[in-house]
């Protein structure tokens, strides 16, 4: 058996979405990502996970309001209110199929790409929680749930 030489190598390794949501909450203490497959299309969920004004406060269980303030390229900036009267200044990045937002005390993490079993069914993750500030942490109680609710709600709203 000979080894494959350079040139066989992609120049740059993709990741789909998901799981580079999974790579990066590995490396936050307390994170835990959801996934699951929803049977539909990538094509209807995607724009789902980047409409920030309008699905994503539906989605996030303590979300209330959360509104876009600025979008440049795929860096996004918005300001959310909790259903407890918080607010949360975040910054972070939407691209197709993937969302990251983060603030002081919060993070949210979706993403979203095909199944790689089940034709015309999307695989979808999230990740999020409040953040311990100054470290890379969130606090584990209820990321979980929290995460199958979310995930509920997704497929509830594409008709699952």
């Amino acid at each position: 058996m000979t080894e494959p030489s350079l040139a066989q190598w992609p120049a740059t390794p993709e990741i789909d979405p998901v799981r580079r949501l999974h790579a990066l909450a590995a490396g936050i203490r307390g994170a835990r990502v959801t996934t699951r497959e929803i049977p539909a299309p990538y094509a209807t969920v995607r724009p789902l996970l980047a409409d920030i004004d309008g699905e994503l406060s539906r989605l996030v269980p303590d979300m209330r309001r959360l509104e876009l303030t600025r979008a440049d390229g795929d860096r996004v900036e918005a300001v959310a209110r909790s259903r407890f009267g918080m607010h949360a200044r975040f910054h972070g990045v939407r691209r197709p199929g993937w969302l990251w937002l983060q603030s002081r005390f919060v993070l949210i993490g979706l993403a979203a790409a095909p199944s790689l079993t089940t034709d015309g069914h999307t695989r979808v993750a999230f990740t999020g929680g409040v953040r311990l500030p100054g470290r890379a942490a969130l606090v584990p109680i209820g990321v979980s749930r929290a995460g199958r609710r979310v995930l509920d709600r997704l497929a509830v709203r594409v008709g699952e």
